[in-house]
């Protein structure tokens, strides 16, 4: 089914990674910063407090990448664009652009309590952090380069993969060069260090317990337990499979999957796993094309996926079913895509340099009921064509 309850921008910028901002934690901190310096000024020159000023709720979304290294004149950069679901739409300029001159950032995650964003340049990685800006009246937020300088992740190559574990305590790096680094954050405590993970670690994701962590190669899965630092399974590809990416979903307590995106001879499948035995459990062909983008709600409902063709699905997680689509929702190949912490919105980015903000509309429930409509109607019709012909009588009044 088509849908076209999207917006899309473009910001010159052709985008590698994607990320929702978590504003709320980071208003908080940069609040409890200006509540020091305040402090600090009140003991030279009290002033009234602006604490009980009422702010509108903002939401965000943070993206990466570039021109990379030479003079294609196309900039390297973190933007930070507006989100308004009143007008289901982003912002035509963006908030924030933060250009990181000739280093392109490849590859990016965010910290989901406000620490920053990580980036993974050709030869290191990068810290940035939130700071609020003095120059928009509404939108005060700012990126900056943290004073923070990630000692463990420099001229360590190009990474791959970058993620959080959902309550942000542990940073999970994996590399071109198949090494697997795993650190206690923000301390950078070394968990797990394996100089050959893989051939190449194209994806990482940590499952909702933050237990296990699950690095993806071409050929080969691996699910590592955190605690112990060891492989616990390590789940094969098909004859015409190669994995592409990962990411654990929590349908509910009882009953954990992970998912793997896989190109195929036929076009694009999401397997789906066990946790517990971490056997697969089926196999779902969703695209006629190659995937090029991944990504789970945090609701576990929906899948969405992205082609080399520019194409947006929505996937129904209970059965596999394409719930909206967006074709040619860009006209490069997907790179990105990120889901809203309450479900209800998705951003996809791409090498063409847009952003697409897409609104998920929920269709289980309207469209049962549909359904229940059209079958009492048609049993209505069957049963007047029926006393018509004389096959049911007709009731008479006594």
């Amino acid at each position: 089914m088509t849908d076209t309850s999207s917006d899309l921008q473009k910001y010159g910028v052709p985008f590698y990674g994607a990320g929702w901002v978590p504003y709320n934690h980071i208003k908080s901190k940069l609040a409890s910063q200006e509540k020091i310096e305040e402090d600090k000024k009140e003991e030279k020159d009290p002033t009234p407090s602006n604490d009980d000023e009422i702010t509108t709720p903002l939401n965000y979304v943070v993206l990466a990448g570039g021109g990379g290294e030479g003079r294609s004149g196309i900039p390297n950069a973190i933007v930070v664009s507006h989100v308004n679901f009143t007008s289901n739409s982003l912002s035509g300029q963006p908030v924030v652009k933060h250009e990181t001159g000739s280093d392109l950032p490849y590859r990016m995650t965010v910290h989901p309590h406000g620490d920053g964003i990580i980036c993974a340049f050709q030869q290191s990685c990068r810290l940035f952090e939130w700071k609020e800006s003095e120059g928009n009246e509404v939108h005060k937020l700012g990126v900056k380069v943290s004073e923070k300088v990630l000692i463990q992740l420099e001229d360590v190559g190009q990474q791959l993969a970058l993620t959080f574990n959902s309550e942000g305590s542990v940073l999970a790096v994996g590399g071109e060069d198949g090494s697997l680094r795993v650190f206690k954050w923000p301390s950078m405590k070394i968990v797990l260090n394996e100089a050959q993970a893989q051939s190449s670690v194209k994806n990482l994701d940590f499952s909702c317990d933050g237990k296990f962590l699950v690095s993806l190669g071409s050929g080969l899965c691996r699910i590592w337990d955190v605690t112990l630092s060891k492989v616990v399974a390590s789940l094969a590809r098909g004859n015409d499979e190669v994995f592409a990416f990962c990411r654990f979903s929590q349908i509910n307590d009882k009953n954990p999957h992970l998912y793997i995106a896989a190109v195929t001879d036929y076009g694009g499948s999401i397997l789906t796993y066990n946790t517990t035995t971490w056997k697969r459990i089926r196999s779902s062909r969703v695209v006629r094309e190659a995937i090029s983008a991944f990504n789970v709600s945090s609701d576990g409902k929906f899948l969405a996926v992205g082609t080399v063709g520019g194409d947006l699905f929505i996937i129904n997680s209970a059965n596999m079913r394409v719930q909206m689509m967006v074709k040619k929702a860009h006209l490069g190949l997907v790179t990105a895509l990120t889901f809203s912490p309450d479900s209800r919105a998705l951003v996809s980015a791409s090498l063409d340099s847009s952003a697409r903000l897409t609104l998920i509309k929920d269709k289980t429930s309207s469209g049962g009921m549909t359904w229940m409509i059209i079958l009492m109607v048609l049993l209505a019709i069957a049963v007047y064509f029926m006393k018509e012909k004389g096959i049911i009588p007709y009731c008479r009044p006594c």
